[in-house]
């Protein structure tokens, strides 16, 4: 699989947008305010393939943790070259190139404002729920400075909390989102970031008028590696699980400890059906083991 990962951000942008185009597809961008790692435009492209006026669509997106845009835009790409010349019934396809452009490009997990975007889509009328575990954690996780001594510190008292909580729930402490840290980690912001507008707009309009829209979110990072794991945001026995199950089957869950996924505070998928009220969102996230 490295022979067909791009090297940089610059050039897997380019290797999309040369796929939708012998695709035939239907591109539309929306550049992004700040510089790539290189100088380059970031921007967050959107390739379209079938029908625009589909009452079913499925939504294929990419880079939501930049530095994982690099496996998630080589399948949009591949997927792309294989439509060329193709039979395009079925219902349209959408596809979201690098949502988190910065951090693709950056080679970062989160994006300008050092925020996880998965951990960005709360309800930000309410206080963010205070991660107190994680802030006595804060220090450590994130020293001031990065020695010998504070990195033998660092080692010592996370293997002090592992022993003393378990890893399932260190997990869930470190990451499953914190909004008090700003320079720590899974970091959820102070407020809706720049991609989180856009996607709400983005999606709201889109889906407007349409029947049923799947959702396919591409993560690498936990698991066995090559393993894609399909993880629901939502709780067993409810509608929507259901739904993805019938789906999809094999689905494990952020809320019973089945996932290699800690439960998140403020991912995304879980707040998508919000986006379009008026159609059927069905969400799933693959995460590809490394």
């Amino acid at each position: 699989m490295a022979d067909v990962l791009p090297p940089s951000y610059r050039e897997a942008r380019q290797a999309f947008l040369e796929a939708a185009d012998a695709a035939g597809a239907r591109v539309t961008t929306t550049p992004h305010p700040r510089r790539g790692l290189d100088g380059e435009d970031l921007a967050v492209d959107v390739a379209e393939v079938g029908p625009p006026d589909a009452r079913d669509l499925v939504v294929i997106v990419s880079g939501t943790h930049g530095v994982e845009g690099y496996l998630g835009s080589a399948l949009q790409t591949q997927h792309l070259r294989s439509l060329a010349g193709a039979d395009q019934g079925g219902p349209t396809l959408v596809f979201v190139h690098a949502l988190n452009p910065y951090g693709f490009s950056w080679v970062r997990r989160v994006n300008e404002d050092n925020v996880d975007l998965n951990r960005n889509f709360i309800d930000w009328s309410q206080p963010p729920v205070a991660n107190l575990e994680y802030a006595e954690l804060a220090d450590t996780l994130v020293p001031g400075d990065w020695s010998e001594g504070t990195q033998e510190r660092t080692l010592v008292t996370m293997a002090a909390k592992l022993e003393e909580v378990g890893i399932a729930r260190l997990q869930q402490i470190v990451s499953g989102g914190q909004y008090s840290h700003a320079t720590g980690v899974f970091y959820g912001g102070a407020g809706p970031v720049w991609a989180n507008d856009w996607l709400r707009a983005f999606l709201g309009d889109r889906l407007e008028g349409v029947a049923r829209a799947a959702i396919i979110d591409l993560h690498t990072g936990l698991g066995p590696w090559g393993h894609g794991e399909l993880i629901s945001s939502e709780a067993p026995g409810t509608p929507l699980h259901d739904r993805q199950v019938a789906w999809w089957s094999d689905v494990t869950s952020l809320h019973d400890g089945s996932s290699v996924s800690a439960e998140l505070s403020g991912d995304w998928l879980a707040a998508a059906p919000g986006f379009a009220p008026g159609t059927e969102v069905t969400g799933i996230a693959i995460e590809y083991g490394t």
